[in-house]
C-alpha cells in the first residue's frame, strides 16, 4: 500500500515537472534556437561542406525554354497598324551552370568564382527544332540606326546598304540563328563602325560565364550567405542614375541563406535584367514533399516611379521613363532599344497590351515564382520568366521578339528527387526535434491523468474498491 502511494504521488511530482519543463521550452524555444543555430554552423560556403557542394554543382536539372512571337502583318505594321503576332514554342535547353575557378578569400569570409553557362538542345522537350522559321523585327538594323541616327555619313551608309541589299525592318530568321549568332549583312558592312558583325541574343553565350563574382561564404553572417559582394570587380552598377538603383543586393538566384521568415524580402541580382529585384513571400508550398515558402516579386518591382518612387533611378536617361512593368536596359545592352518586361506584358500598364495583338497576360504562366525550404534556404523550385522587347521609335510601340524569363526568356528548375529525398530527412528531423517540448507536455499530460486516477480511487471507500492488481 505504502508502495503504491509512493508511486502515485511520484507520477503527480513527475506530471508536474515534465509540464513545466515543456511548456518552458516550447516558449523558450530551446530546441528551435538549437536547430537554427547548428543549419547556421553548416550551412556555409567552405570545403566540405552540403551546402558547397550544392553551390558549386548544383544537382537540380535547369531547363531554358525560349519562346518566340512570329510577326503575321509586317506589311500593315509599317504603314501603322497594330502588330498581330503568333506565340511558338517552347525550344527547351538543358542548362549546365557549374561555378568554376573558386578562390577562398580573406580567411574563408569571401569567395571568388565565375558561372560559367552551357546549353544543349533537348527536342523531346521542344515544340519544334532550331530549324524553324520566326518573323520578327531586325535588332542589328533598329540598333545601328538608333545609334548612328545623329551621324550624317554613317546613316546614309546604313540607307543605302538597306536599299541595296533589300534589308527591312523585319526578316525571317532560323531559331538557331536567332538565338546562338549569325553574319548580319548590315554589319557587315559596318565593320569599321562596329565591334563585331555577328549578332544573335546569346550571342557567346553558349559556353561562357556573365563576369567574375565574390561572394560572402555566410561565415561571419548566416544571412550572408552566397550574398554577393562584387560582380566584374564593382560593388556597385553604373548604368543608373541614383546610389539604390545601382545596388547589387542579394544572391544570384541560385541559393539563399537559411533561416528565411515569412516577412523577409529575398534580393536576386540579375546581370541579364542589370540590376536587383527583390520578392516576398506570397504562400506555402510543397515540392516533393519537402515544404517550402513561395516568393514572387511583387508589382512594385518594375512599377512607374509614381507608383514606386525609389525606381526613380532606372528612368534613363534621367527623367525618360517607361510606363509601369517596363525596363529600359538599352544603357546596359550597348546602345540596343532593349526593353525588359515580363511575359506578354503581366503587371504592366493595360496600353502595352492592348499595343500588341497576341497578347494573354496571365499569373500561372508569366509570374516569376521562387519556391524556397525557410530551414536550409535551399531552391526547391523556380521559373524565372522574362520577355525581350525591341523599342521602335518611329512606330511608337514596343515590339517583342520572345518571352519568358531572366536571359532572356524562360527558365525553370525543381529540385531533383534524390536531393529532396536527402532535405526531406533533415526537415523530418529538425521537426522531430522542435517538437520535442510538446512529446515532453504530453508525457506530462499523461501521467497526470494516470495520477488523477489514481488519486480518485484512493478516494473510494475500500468496501466499493476493487484491486488494481491481482496479488
Amino acid at each position: 500500500m505504502l508502495l503504491r502511494s509512493c508511486c502515485v504521488y511520484g507520477a503527480g511530482i513527475l506530471c508536474v515537472l515534465l509540464l513545466i519543463a515543456g511548456i518552458a521550452m516550447a516558449l523558450a524555444q530551446v530546441f528551435q534556437k538549437l536547430i537554427n543555430n547548428t543549419i547556421k554552423e553548416q550551412v556555409v560556403l567552405e570545403n566540405g561542406t552540403e551546402a558547397f557542394s550544392v553551390w558549386r554543382d548544383p544537382p537540380p536539372p535547369v531547363y531554358m525554354q525560349f519562346y518566340f512571337f512570329n510577326l503575321t502583318n509586317p506589311a500593315e505594321v509599317l504603314e501603322g497598324d497594330k502588330p498581330f503576332v503568333l506565340q511558338i514554342g517552347p525550344y527547351t535547353y538543358r542548362e549546365y551552370r557549374p561555378k568554376e575557378e573558386v578562390k577562398f578569400m580573406d580567411n574563408g569570409t569571401r569567395v571568388a568564382a565565375v558561372n560559367p553557362k552551357t546549353y544543349v538542345f533537348e527536342p523531346n522537350m521542344s515544340r519544334g527544332s532550331e530549324e524553324d522559321i520566326v518573323r520578327t523585327v531586325d535588332i542589328p538594323v533598329v540598333t545601328a540606326m538608333e545609334k548612328f541616327k545623329d551621324t550624317l555619313l554613317v546613316s546614309r551608309i546604313i540607307s543605302d546598304v538597306m536599299k541595296a541589299k533589300g534589308i527591312g525592318m523585319f526578316r525571317t530568321f532560323r531559331v538557331g540563328d536567332l538565338l546562338w549568332g549569325y553574319e548580319d549583312p548590315l554589319l557587315k558592312e559596318l565593320k569599321q563602325f562596329v565591334s563585331d558583325d555577328h549578332f544573335g541574343l546569346f550571342f557567346k553565350k553558349n559556353s561562357t560565364d556573365d563576369g567574375d563574382y565574390i561572394f560572402f561564404t555566410g561565415k561571419q553572417n548566416y544571412q550572408d550567405f552566397a550574398r554577393i559582394d562584387e560582380w566584374n570587380g564593382q560593388s556597385t552598377l553604373n548604368w543608373w542614375s541614383t546610389k539604390e538603383c545601382n545596388m547589387i543586393n542579394g544572391t544570384d538566384g541560385a541559393s539563399f541563406h537559411p533561416i528565411i521568415t515569412k516577412t523577409e524580402k529575398l534580393y536576386i541580382f540579375s546581370s541579364d535584367l542589370c540590376r536587383s529585384i527583390y520578392a516576398q513571400y506570397e504562400s506555402d508550398v510543397s515540392v516533393r514533399g519537402v515544404p517550402g515558402f513561395r516568393f514572387v516579386p511583387p508589382s512594385e518591382v518594375f512599377a512607374n516611379l509614381t507608383i514606386n518612387p525609389d525606381n526613380a533611378g532606372f528612368c534613363v536617361p534621367a527623367g525618360n521613363c517607361l510606363g509601369s512593368g517596363l525596363l529600359n536596359a538599352s544603357v546596359c545592352k550597348e546602345g540596343a532599344p532593349i526593353i525588359m518586361s515580363s511575359p506578354h506584358f503581366y503587371q504592366a500598364d493595360n496600353k502595352f497590351v492592348q499595343d500588341v495583338l497576341g497578347m494573354n497576360p496571365n499569373k500561372e504562366e508569366h509570374e516569376t515564382v521562387i519556391d524556397v525550404n525557410p530551414l536550409t534556404g535551399l531552391l526547391l523550385r523556380g521559373a524565372k520568366r522574362v520577355q525581350v522587347n525591341v523599342y521602335l521609335v518611329f512606330l511608337h510601340f514596343c515590339l517583342f521578339l520572345s518571352s519568358k524569363r531572366c536571359y532572356p526568356v524562360f527558365q525553370s528548375i525543381v529540385i531533383d528527387e534524390e536531393s529532396a529525398k536527402k532535405l526531406y530527412a533533415v526537415v523530418t528531423k529538425a521537426n522531430v526535434i522542435v517538437n520535442i517540448p510538446f512529446i515532453v507536455i504530453s508525457v506530462g499530460i499523461l501521467l497526470g491523468v494516470i495520477f488523477i486516477v489514481f488519486m480518485c480511487r484512493q478516494q473510494t471507500p475500500s468496501s466499493e474498491q476493487q484491486p488494481l492488481l491481482s496479488s
